[in-house]
């Protein structure tokens, strides 16, 4: 027997846990999903402390009220089971909100006990004398089964999954139709997906759609379900469109609502990184050219324009400077993509997001740079910052939500909020990230953050630059 000593291996952790997460729970991205279909209201099965918890979170980035009722779990229903409490809840909801949709999501602790679902809502349809029941949609949700993001983006599937009809014939103006998911995205975001869509004379479902239902304006007399959201009757059609548009590169394909219609209904499926740069945005209007027939219009030409002259007047300012980007995959990999063709180096890109195509996608928006980017996934802030001590990355800024600010505080590098969730500015829901106007804005802002920070420590300050 070989008397060498083998090689000493990596010690782990006889423990598991998050200290600090920057992601949050699964039914909080379906709640959302639901607040983005006309006259709908999401719905926990599971304790009054989730439903609390996740209005506060969102109500906290919007900045409008967030109704999500709850079957309120208490220590009974959790030995014996909730289906009394969820038919209760469900009648109240009616009777109070007159929902036109019901979206139920299920937390830890309904999956934990292992409700039966299907059975419960069967039953409950079936019961005698409510043909005016609202619809009911279910998706499993456990925060355990992944975050914010796979949350949102089963509720989206488990929608269409639910509701989609094949041969439903769309209403006049959505003939020849796309259907468009583009994921957790800003109210803003979806505004000027609507408004590219009709720019093209490209009909479009665009799904979830929360740009009204939660920013809308001021009303003088409140509803407790809010207008706007995809309507019942586009859900129906999706099979009918000619494609769809799925915006995301990290996207877990046989997840999506795109691979759905595909297998179920060939609906072709279009799939394309969050349009946040030049090179991003070039493939998203390539793709409306080819599927609209017609050239992109003169005025997303000019703002592309604009944009190349703004990189080339700030490009003086952001060249060599390092960054860190955390956030949602998706969108970690857009704005690392627009980082990138500016001139900044992406020195760690990290997500709380499992993916598993987060390190694959970070790698195919920036092959063009000599020092490839740092890529963690599954992580939280704690695992960052030790990671940011131990390598001695040294950023110069960090692009993340309002859960980067302490970090950013600890490094001594300016925070530059971004993504999902704003919840210590206001207007986080009006930020435009998404095609040459998005990325204009978006530049404008990093390149005036590092201009603040370098006047603000100079010595004598100055005001021409």
């Amino acid at each position: 027997m070989s008397s060498q000593p083998r090689p000493s291996k990596s010690p782990r952790p006889n423990w598991v846990s998050t200290r600090n997460p920057c992601k949050a729970c699964a039914p909080l991205g379906a709640a959302l999903v639901m607040r983005g279909i006309e006259g709908a209201l999401p719905f926990l099965h599971g304790s009054q402390g989730c439903a609390t918890y996740m209005r506060r979170y969102l109500i906290s980035h919007f900045r409008e009220p967030m109704d999500i009722a709850t079957s309120g779990f208490s220590e009974a229903t959790t030995i014996f089971g909730g289906e009394k409490n969820l038919c209760q809840g469900l009648d109240n909801v009616t009777s109070q909100y007159h929902p036109a949709l019901i979206g139920i999501a299920t937390t830890c602790l309904t999956e934990t006990i292992g409700e039966d679902m299907h059975g419960m809502l069967h039953q409950y349809r079936a019961r005698p004398g409510e043909a005016d029941d609202p619809l009911l949609v279910h998706v499993s949700t456990p925060a355990y089964s992944g975050t914010h993001i796979d949350g949102f983006n089963d509720a989206v599937r488990a929608v269409v999954e639910q509701l989609a009809e094949a041969g439903h014939a769309p209403s006049a103006y959505l003939e020849n139709f796309v259907n468009v998911f583009p994921g957790l995205v800003s109210s803003e975001d979806l505004r000027f997906l609507k408004e590219v869509c009709a720019d093209f004379a490209l009909p479009a479902t665009l799904f979830p759609d929360y740009s009204e239902t939660l920013d809308g304006p001021s009303m003088e007399i409140y509803k407790k379900i809010p207008e706007g959201g995809t309507s019942l009757a586009a859900l129906r059609a999706t099979p009918s469109a000619k494609a769809s548009i799925e915006l995301g590169r990290t996207l877990r394909q046989k997840r999506t609502a795109a691979s759905f219609l595909q297998e179920r209904f060939s609906v072709p499926a279009k799939r394309i990184g969050l349009p946040i740069g030049i090179n991003e945005s070039d493939s998203f209007f390539a793709a409306l050219e080819k599927l609209s027939g017609h050239k992109t219009p003169e005025k997303y030409t000019r703002e592309r324009g604009r944009l190349v002259d703004a990189y080339v007047d700030g490009h003086k300012y952001l060249f060599g400077k390092r960054a860190l980007i955390i956030g949602d995959e998706d969108m970690v990999v857009g704005l690392t993509s627009f980082l990138a063709e500016t001139g900044v180096l992406p020195v760690l890109c990290a997500s709380g997001g499992k993916s598993g195509a987060f390190a694959r996608s970070i790698a195919e928006v920036t092959t063009h740079l000599r020092e490839p980017a740092m890529v963690r996934e599954g992580v939280d802030f704690m695992t960052i910052a030790e990671e940011l001590a131990l390598k001695d990355l040294k950023p110069d800024f960090v692009i993340g939500s309002s859960k980067a600010a302490k970090l950013a505080r600890t490094l001594g590098v300016p925070l530059i909020r971004l993504g999902f969730p704003i919840h210590d500015r206001i207007g986080g829901q009006r930020i435009l990230h998404l095609g040459y106007r998005g990325a204009q804005q978006l530049f404008d802002l990093v390149v005036n953050t590092l201009l603040e920070v370098k006047q603000d420590s100079n010595s004598i300050g100055y005001s021409y630059l």
